[in-house]
């Protein structure tokens, strides 16, 4: 009975009194939708974004490390290229010093003129590379063998290409067994590489020509080029405790002494993703509060409309009192009008703002793993209310101080 009287009967005719004006009730209320549709929204495109490159960064893996020569920006011009490049001495010792590595490959990246028959495809991208570059950058071979020790310790004149070698320089669909020259010298192709497909941002997009030869073979094509370290940590949370290990083995190869700058960088892929994570939070939690502010308008209006209201309904108010309706009584009448209105408000904001997300989902490809988090309609449903509380609580005040007398005599 009590549950009846303080809400039940307060929501029933606050909604009979929307209805009666539901015209002006969604003027006074659009601020509201507008202010909910655009929390929703904004919060959404955001996950969507932070999901999509999330994504993107996976393509890479999560656990990937990168170590290479990097002039000190604190000194410049005080080493040359020779002091600073990398050399395959330092690579071979970095696992041994580095235990949260699990893997790693040096890399000697050259540009090189590659043919096969009577076509010639120049500056094409030939890496130098040891077995573990393939569960690094977690490529197989679909075609043919694997590079072996052996391959690598002889400096054999093998190598891999992958379909877009394939295709541009017309080698059969299965070429292994069939020679190419590089730099004008004769590889045995072993195997063809299968394509990863890896995000425009991070270097990927449209397949390029690829061609594989081991580490020691592009040394000894190459002889001065530098070099720069691949590895995985053991679990993407080393990430860190890695790059401690290899700054440390690095920084006591170098000789380098505590007031020098480190001659080398380290990057991780797991620290990109947590600097963007940060980002993101930061973004949304922005944008969110700035989004607000058209809530902040629609409470004023719905403010405005229930001093209105308060005025047109002094009669009523004052009859109500005279028959015994206490001050409190009317006070969570008006209170709770104003907050149904909001209500209905932010039901009709999510309702606007899921449909633009849909539309958003089908219109841009980008955008398919795009979803409303629970928390934001939550959020922006606690927004409506507390928004109907602050700004209703005015005029319930009001109402409810009217003295009865004055009430029933007003025009």
């Amino acid at each position: 009975m009590i549950f009846w009287r303080l809400f039940v009967k307060p929501v029933s005719l606050a909604l009979a009194q929307i209805r009666a004006n539901w015209f002006l009730a969604i003027l006074t209320s659009l601020g509201i939708i507008v202010g909910v549709a655009s929390i929703i929204v904004t919060v959404a495109m955001v996950d969507g974004a932070k999901k999509y490159m999330l994504n993107q960064f996976a393509t890479i893996g999560a656990n990937r490390v990168w170590v290479f020569p990097r002039m000190p920006r604190e000194t410049p011009g005080k080493y040359s290229w020779r002091q600073i490049r990398m050399s395959e001495r330092e690579a071979d010792g970095m696992l041994a010093a580095a235990p949260s590595l699990a893997a790693l490959t040096p890399v000697l990246g050259l540009g090189a003129e590659v043919q096969h028959a009577d076509r010639t495809e120049r500056s094409v991208s030939v890496q130098g590379i040891r077995p573990a570059w393939h569960v690094i950058e977690d490529r197989d071979i679909v075609e043919g063998r694997k590079f072996t020790s052996v391959d690598d310790d002889e400096s054999r004149q093998v190598c891999y290409v992958n379909d877009k070698a394939i295709a541009e320089l017309a080698l059969e669909s299965n070429p292994v067994g069939k020679y190419i020259l590089v730099d004008k010298r004769r590889f045995l192709i072993v195997g063809v590489v299968e394509t990863k497909a890896v995000s425009p941002m991070f270097g990927g997009g449209e397949a390029q020509t690829e061609v594989f030869v081991p580490f020691n073979t592009a040394q000894s094509m190459r002889p001065d080029s530098g070099i720069y370290v691949m590895a995985t940590t053991r679990s993407p949370e080393l990430h860190e405790d890695a790059k401690a290990e290899i700054t440390q083995y690095m920084r006591r190869l170098r000789n380098l002494q505590p007031g020098d700058p480190n001659t080398f960088g380290v990057e991780a892929i797991e620290q990109f993703v947590a600097q963007f994570r940060k980002i993101a939070d930061f973004f949304t939690i922005f944008m969110g509060g700035l989004v607000s502010i058209s809530l902040l308008v629609g409470g004023i209006g719905i403010m405005a409309i229930m001093l209105v209201g308060v005025s047109e309904r002094t009669r009523e108010i004052g009859l109500r009192k005279a028959v015994g309706a206490r001050p409190a009584v009317i006070l969570l009448q008006f209170l709770v009008e104003a907050v149904t209105l909001c209500m209905l408000g932010g039901l009709g904001g999510v309702l606007l703002g899921q449909t633009l997300v849909l539309i958003a989902k089908l219109s841009v490809e980008s955008l398919n793993d795009v979803a409303t988090p629970v928390w934001a309609i939550v959020v922006a449903l606690g927004f409506s209310v507390a928004t109907g509380v602050i700004f209703g609580m005015l005029p319930a005040i009001k109402a409810s101080r009217l003295d009865p007398i004055d009430a029933l005599r007003h025009e």
